[in-house]
């Protein structure tokens, strides 16, 4: 499939979709296709609580939806919430340095990560999560992976939707 048409289908998941989900899982398939990923999750971050939210995930044991976790103020938020620039490591050592949960992600066969922040109206509103294996996400697929912040806003935009309107999945 063409990457227009990739596009042109994830328009349509997300266009006739009742919830967020399919949207996600056609961001999911996007991923895939335009970068490549093993383990891809979504997630959103709230300053005023402090909190991180997993809002989607292809491998939900490991990673649970709606899981949260404490944000800190670290290298990895400053580059991509505070200076809204992907982090990438190709090796589990650059994971280790940023995520405690690196023992976690290397037994899912992952040692690289791109995470893709998107931005609408100057805020941040989520990051798009990418892990495959060992040095992966070379200069090309980490350009490749820019695309995917339009698809992304829609998703995350979509998920705001519904949660300010209180629509139940």
């Amino acid at each position: 499939m063409t990457v227009e048409g990739l596009f042109d289908a994830f328009y349509r998941s997300t266009a006739n979709s009742g919830d967020e989900t399919g949207a996600f899982a056609a961001l999911e398939t996007l991923a895939d296709e335009v970068v490549g990923a093993k383990l891809f999750t979504l997630m959103t971050f709230d300053r005023a609580s402090g909190e991180a939210r997993r809002l989607y995930s292809n491998m939900p044991d490991a990673y649970p939806i709606s899981g949260k976790k404490a944000m800190d103020s670290s290298d990895w938020s400053r580059q991509v919430l505070d200076g809204r620039q992907s982090f990438v490591a190709n090796d589990i050592e650059g994971i280790a340095a940023v995520f405690p949960d690196h023992e976690l992600i290397r037994s899912l066969g992952c040692e690289s990560v791109v995470n893709i922040p998107v931005e609408v109206c100057g805020e941040v509103l989520g990051t798009i999560n990418c892990l495959h294996e060992r040095d992966y996400y070379n200069a090309e697929r980490v350009q490749a992976a820019g695309a995917l912040k339009l698809p992304g806003s829609i998703c995350f935009l979509l998920q705001r939707l519904i949660e300010n309107n209180g629509v139940q999945q």
